[in-house]
């Protein structure tokens, strides 16, 4: 036998075979990981639990009382409270006075947010062309207004508008022309409503200031700059760029004034020494009048109930229009 028929091949390995792929966990788009439902409600659970018992007792309470006749008697327990269906809800919604104090309300509230908002913006755009330093401390006299306790500012107005010692009837005097000297704001309902409006609009203001003056900072530069080369001058920049950018934070802020707004009560209560007078009544103050003065709390729930469900209707609003954003976009 030769060299040759005693060699022995060399055995080749065998083809590496790929690893198998690894199994695909993704899950169609849409679909939710078992459990992942629920996980927003946990995250919420405390702070639902906690409006329930701040808010879901005294509302439960409110629609009762609403819907009962209850004055000092059911209160101090000499008769018990009875069911009256809507007849507390038929006495305020014929009575002329609820609707003169509706229609005031309303007045008043429109008023208050329009000059909160045309003012907040203004002086929101007018800190963007101020030095560091003035803005800084235009922040702070805002931040430090805004945080002023109600009684405390209302306090102030009143000595500003005083009869005999006011402010501004001395400063209103030095005009050609205008006497104001013993001027009271106070005797007519427009002049005081008007008064007080000025006082809700000035504790409103810094926080408007604060919140477009935020969103102003998110408005890009560079479509800015090119509405100006396409021509546009200060009013189109506004118009068609920096108005469409803060579009949802004008809707929110406008629906929190309107909120805020309608359920006015310390300013007019306090302002007018706690007995407001019938020209002066918004919703809050009449239905506390007619809870606690006339003591027929059942039809002050009746129109603090009425008063809830027209605030419900503008977070309805509200809600409509962040969802109509919301499709935009």
């Amino acid at each position: 036998m030769s060299a040759a028929d005693t060699h022995i091949p060399a055995k080749v390995p065998p083809p590496r075979q790929a690893p198998p792929p690894p199994p695909d966990n993704r899950r169609p788009r849409g679909q939710r990981a078992p459990g992942g439902a629920a996980v927003p409600w946990l995250l919420l659970a405390p702070c639902l639990l906690i409006l329930a018992l701040v808010m879901g007792y005294p509302l439960a309470r409110l629609v009762t009382l609403s819907f009962q006749k209850f004055g000092q008697s059911q209160l101090w327990g000499f008769q018990p409270a009875e069911s009256v269906g809507f007849d507390n809800f038929a006495k305020v919604l014929g009575d002329g006075e609820f609707w003169a104090v509706v229609v005031r309300t309303i007045v008043f509230a429109g008023g208050a947010v329009v000059l909160t908002m045309v003012i907040g913006m203004a002086l929101a755009l007018l800190l963007q062309r101020v030095s560091g330093w003035l803005k800084v401390l235009i922040n702070i006299v805002l931040v430090a207004s805004w945080g002023m306790p109600v009684i405390v500012a209302t306090t102030v107005f009143k000595w500003l508008f005083d009869t005999d010692y006011g402010v501004f009837n001395a400063l209103l005097s030095k005009l050609p022309g205008i006497d104001m000297v013993g001027h009271n704001w106070f005797a007519s309902g427009p002049e005081g409503l008007a008064v007080i409006m000025l006082l809700v609009v000035w504790g409103a203001v810094p926080f408007v200031v604060i919140t477009l003056g935020a969103g102003l900072t998110q408005v890009p530069k560079e479509l800015e700059e090119a509405a100006r080369l396409d021509g546009a001058g200060s009013w189109g920049v506004f118009r068609y760029v920096t108005l469409p950018v803060l579009k949802p934070i004008i809707v929110m802020l406008t629906t929190l004034s309107v909120i805020w707004d309608m359920g006015v009560f310390p300013q007019v209560f306090v302002m007018r020494g706690g007995h407001p007078e019938p020209e002066f009544q918004v919703l809050n103050t009449y239905s506390y009048d007619r809870a606690f003065v006339v003591n027929d709390y059942a039809q002050g729930s009746a129109i603090a109930l009425i008063t809830v469900l027209l605030l419900l209707g503008v977070v309805a609003v509200y809600m409509r229009q962040m969802l109509k954003i919301g499709e935009v976009e």
